[in-house]
């Protein structure tokens, strides 16, 4: 049976139509609405979409699936950290709610201390200490770069003045040398790995968690770093979990997994399993190698050129030692692996523009669509030699929300004039896709899209380099076609055109037509994948 849907204004990503039609979840027919209606019989059903908007389903091009299904499933933080006691507060309110073993762990994420107006500083062992000295806390920042613990447990971690730094993290301190609950990047793994590993059918609970949360934005297809929800489970459990809920007819996004691997060993064992990129099926498919070259700029983590303007002390720190990080693209490149590296802090950038042009200089390869996620602190000379190497950049402009605060003071103006390039990457004929990188930002596409094209947060601070803004086909193409490239999938999806999949979202309002500073107010009305309404929005 085809469905026809008429009376709408069809974004195709290069021009407008009235009307198309799905049959066997693709796009069959895409065009007037007279010639539609020529090409259905008695028994197909007809849809009338009330003039509203409609385009490709949204992709966010980077974030953690599993990890925004933990967060909903956790205490999450977000609306609640206005002020350091507000956000005590509220934790200790929830877990009232329940009757907790003993050392039964209490977890949430979503505080930034930016966002604090009591003290402008990070929480505390002693803070977490006046909600619970019976069970051990942990509450992770925003960013995902740094957490809390309270002294429970510190004491289950076995994390004391003892303790030594790691490369790649580090372990807050008092005066004293006292470890003061704070742990940042790779030492965040000594609480990650106290913690319960969840079941395959815990795992599946929370993809379909994220799952409604995202159709609901207008998902349809995302590229997930899943596998560092904990090192300790085995990739293999993760693409089970994923697997089986396609057997059940119960995925409703579409998932790219950006495989996070952190050693070559791990990573020759996962090649060896059978999973390089592309692997899978239209549900469900490798990524590429996925790595964490470094930290936040908001938990001044990020690994810089030079010292952070408003801390001196640091410049933040990477993750990998140039060796190792050579190593990992190295073997993933010349087994026809692509690959993903975050990169914030612009001595970071420079560790991964030189890992890959190693990499390509040894096994030249075209068409390879390496990338680098996040691509915020920058300078001219990276930018050129990004367009050298070919490179995609997975960008997240609704970073800028948060970020247009912040920036400035973190690296200076001078290398603040050069970062968040983003425009400008376009311009040297680098790709780019966007997305939210969530749980670390709501997965709000609508809100991604208006601070890339107005450059300001949504409380109208800013703009900032707006000589970077995009215009709404920009925006709204960074989510759809631009996201599909990124995965190898340009010509299946990220359009409305004939023989692609059916993945369409329902707006009530068309973005090309409405104030700039109001894109944020649109809703989603609908969200179809394969031609099947998987979110319908019950409060219009």
């Amino acid at each position: 049976m085809k469905k026809l849907f008429y009376n709408c204004v069809v974004y195709t990503g290069n021009d407008f139509k009235e009307a198309f039609i799905v049959e066997d979840n693709h796009f069959i027919f895409v065009g007037k609405k007279e010639e539609a209606f020529k090409l259905i019989d008695d028994n197909d059903e007809i849809i009338d979409l009330n003039n509203k908007f409609v385009c490709a389903g949204f992709n966010d091009s980077h974030m953690h699936l599993l990890g925004y299904g933990k967060n909903l499933k956790n205490i999450s933080l977000f609306e609640h950290s206005s002020d350091l006691k507000i956000m005590l507060d509220y934790v200790k309110q929830e877990i009232d709610k329940y009757e907790l073993k003993e050392n039964e762990w209490i977890i949430g994420r979503g505080w930034n201390q930016d966002y604090f107006l009591d003290e402008k500083r990070m929480p505390n062992r002693y803070d977490l200490d006046t909600i619970s000295n019976d069970n051990p806390i942990v509450l992770t920042r925003a960013c995902g770069h740094a957490l809390v613990l309270n002294s429970k447990a510190l004491s289950l971690c076995h994390i004391d003045e003892n303790t030594k730094d790691m490369i790649g993290g580090e372990i807050g301190r008092d005066e004293d040398g006292n470890p003061n609950g704070l742990l940042f990047d790779n030492a965040m793994d000594l609480a990650y790995d106290k913690l319960p590993l969840p079941s395959k059918e815990e795992l599946k609970r929370m993809i379909l968690l994220a799952c409604n949360s995202l159709n609901s934005f207008g998902i349809t297809s995302v590229q997930s770093d899943d596998y560092c929800l904990s090192y300790q489970l085995p990739y293999s459990l993760i693409n089970e979990a994923y697997n089986e809920l396609i057997k059940e007819n119960k995925l409703t996004i579409r998932v790219y997994e950006q495989a996070n691997i952190t050693t070559v060993k791990k990573l020759e064992e996962f090649i060896n399993d059978g999973n390089i990129t592309g692997v899978g099926n239209n549900l469900f498919k490798i990524g590429p190698l996925k790595l964490l070259g470094d930290g936040s700029l908001g938990s001044r983590t990020a690994y810089l050129s030079i010292p952070y303007k408003d801390d001196n002390t640091t410049r933040g720190f990477t993750i990998f030692t140039d060796q190792e990080m050579n190593e990992l693209v190295l073997t993933a490149h010349k087994n026809n692996m692509q690959i993903a590296i975050h990169a914030i802090g612009d001595a970071c950038l420079d560790q991964v523009l030189n890992a890959y042009e190693k990499a390509l200089e040894l096994y030249p390869r075209d068409n390879h669509r390496h990338g680098i996620v996040h691509y915020q602190i920058s300078r001219k000379d990276q930018i050129d030699k990004t367009r050298k190497l070919n490179l995609h950049a997975y960008i997240q402009t609704i970073f800028l929300d948060y970020d247009n605060h912040i920036v400035e003071d973190r690296v200076g103006k001078d290398l603040a004039s050069t970062s968040y390039a983003w425009h400008t990457l376009m311009d040297k004929g680098i790709t780019i896709s966007n997305g939210s990188d969530a749980p670390v930002e709501v997965p709000n596409v609508l809100k991604g899209m208006q601070c890339a094209i107005s450059r300001t947060s949504i409380d109208g601070t800013g703009p900032y380099n707006i000589n970077e803004a995009f215009s709404i086909k920009e925006a709204i193409d960074s989510f759809t076609i631009n996201g599909a490239y990124a995965s190898f999938e340009e010509n299946i999806k990220g359009l409305i055109k004939q023989d692609y999949l059916a993945d369409f979202v329902v707006l009530d309002q068309n973005p090309f037509e409405v104030e700039v500073n109001s894109i944020h107010k649109i809703k989603v009305l609908k969200t179809y994948l394969d031609g099947r309404c998987v979110y319908h929005n019950d409060d219009i």
